[in-house]
C-alpha cells in the first residue's frame, strides 16, 4: 500500500494525502501527465475513470467520468491553476455533468500535488483545500478519503507497467465511447518541434504524405480561431480511379488553439457529403519525447467503426514514423 498518511485539518480546511513509490519522480509525474495511465488509477477500484480531455498545462482542463458497477456515471473536471514540470501542479477540482459542464450544486476544491525524490524512490503529496468546513465534512461523508486511498492503491501496478506506455510503441487507437476515439503516440521530439511540424506547410509536406503513392501538395493553415484550413493530396504514381485523378482533401475550421498545448478543429472531406468530425489535439512533454493525444469525435458509432476499419491507425503510424525520421532529426 503506497499511502503513507492521510491527515485532515478542520481548522485549515484541508486534507493531506502522502504516498511513496519505488520509482523515479519523472516516472511518477508521467503517470499524472498521461491520460492513459491516469485513468487506470484515478478513482475507486469499482469506479474506473475515462479521461476524454487532459490538458496538462496552466489554463488547461481535464474532463473525466467514472463508471460504476451498474454502468452509472459520475463526472468531474480539473482546471489547471499552476504547473511546475516535475515538481508540482495545482487544480481546481469540481464535479461535472457528463458533457463537461461544472455541477455547481456540489462544492469545488483546490488540489495541490507536489512531487519529490526520496531515498527509496519518490513521494507525492496532495493537499486538498475545501471552501468551508461544511464542504469538507460533506466530501468526507461522500467517501472522498476512501476514494483517494483506493486510487493510490492501484498505482503500483500502473507504475510498474512500463511496456504499455513505452515511447517505442506504435500509434494506438482506444475507443472511449460510441462516438469518441483517442489516438496516442509518443513522438521523439520536443513539444515545440511537434507543434511546428503540425502547422508549417513545408514541414507537413515532408511527413504527412497520405497513402503510398501520394503526396501532400497543398496545405493552407488556419491561424486564428474561426479561420478555415485546407489540405490536398495528389497521386504521384499510385493507380487511382478516374474520379480521384485530381486527388482528395480535407477542410475545416479552427475552433480552439493554445500554442504548444492544444488545438481543436473540425474536419470534412472536400466535395463529399460525409459528416464532419471534431479533432482535439493535445501535446504533453513526457520521458522520451512528446505524448501526442488526438481525441476524434464522430457523428455515430457506425461512422467511427467504418473509419477505423480503413486502416487509419496504421496510416497514422507510418506518418508519425516519417515525422521522426524526416523532420525531427
Amino acid at each position: 500500500m503506497p499511502i503513507t498518511s492521510v491527515t485532515k485539518d478542520p481548522q485549515a480546511l484541508t486534507m493531506t494525502v502522502i504516498a511513496d513509490f519505488p520509482v523515479s519522480v519523472q516516472r511518477l509525474w508521467d503517470a499524472y501527465a498521461d491520460p492513459r495511465q491516469l485513468e487506470k488509477f484515478w478513482g475507486p477500484v469499482e469506479w474506473p475513470a475515462t479521461f476524454t480531455r487532459h490538458d496538462f498545462a496552466v489554463g488547461g482542463h481535464s474532463h473525466y467520468y467514472m463508471t460504476g458497477p451498474d454502468g452509472e456515471h459520475a463526472a468531474g473536471l480539473w482546471e489547471f491553476l499552476a504547473l511546475d514540470p516535475g515538481r508540482s501542479f495545482e487544480v481546481r477540482d469540481a464535479f461535472a455533468t457528463e458533457d463537461g459542464v461544472e455541477n455547481t450544486d456540489l462544492p469545488s476544491m483546490r488540489m495541490l500535488g507536489t512531487f519529490e525524490a526520496t531515498d527509496q524512490g519518490s513521494r507525492v503529496t496532495f493537499v486538498t483545500t475545501f471552501p468551508s468546513l461544511e464542504a469538507l465534512e460533506e466530501m468526507i461523508g461522500m467517501g472522498m478519503e476512501q476514494g483517494m486511498t483506493e486510487a493510490m492503491s492501484q498505482m503500483d501496478d500502473v507504475l510498474a507497467d512500463l511496456a504499455s506506455f513505452s515511447a517505442d510503441l506504435a500509434t494506438n487507437a482506444q475507443i472511449l465511447s460510441d462516438t469518441q476515439v483517442r489516438i496516442t503516440r509518443v513522438i521523439r521530439g520536443t513539444v515545440e518541434q511537434v507543434w511546428r511540424a503540425h502547422h508549417e506547410p513545408e514541414l507537413l509536406k515532408k511527413w504527412m504524405l497520405g497513402p503510398d503513392g501520394w503526396e501532400l501538395s497543398e496545405y493552407i493553415p488556419a491561424t486564428n480561431v474561426g479561420d478555415t484550413y485546407r489540405s490536398w493530396w495528389k497521386p504521384t504514381g499510385a493507380e487511382v480511379p478516374p474520379e480521384m485523378a485530381d486527388g482528395f482533401g480535407f477542410d475545416g475550421e479552427l475552433l480552439e488553439t493554445v500554442e504548444n498545448v492544444r488545438e481543436v478543429t473540425t474536419e470534412h472531406m472536400i466535395d463529399t457529403d460525409y459528416p464532419s468530425t471534431t479533432n482535439e489535439l493535445t501535446l504533453t512533454p513526457v520521458e522520451g519525447g512528446t505524448l501526442l493525444t488526438l481525441v476524434i469525435t464522430y457523428p455515430s458509432a457506425e461512422v467511427r467503426d467504418m473509419v477505423l476499419a480503413t486502416g487509419m491507425t496504421d496510416g497514422m503510424e507510418a506518418s508519425y514514423a516519417r515525422l521522426e525520421e524526416k523532420v525531427l532529426v
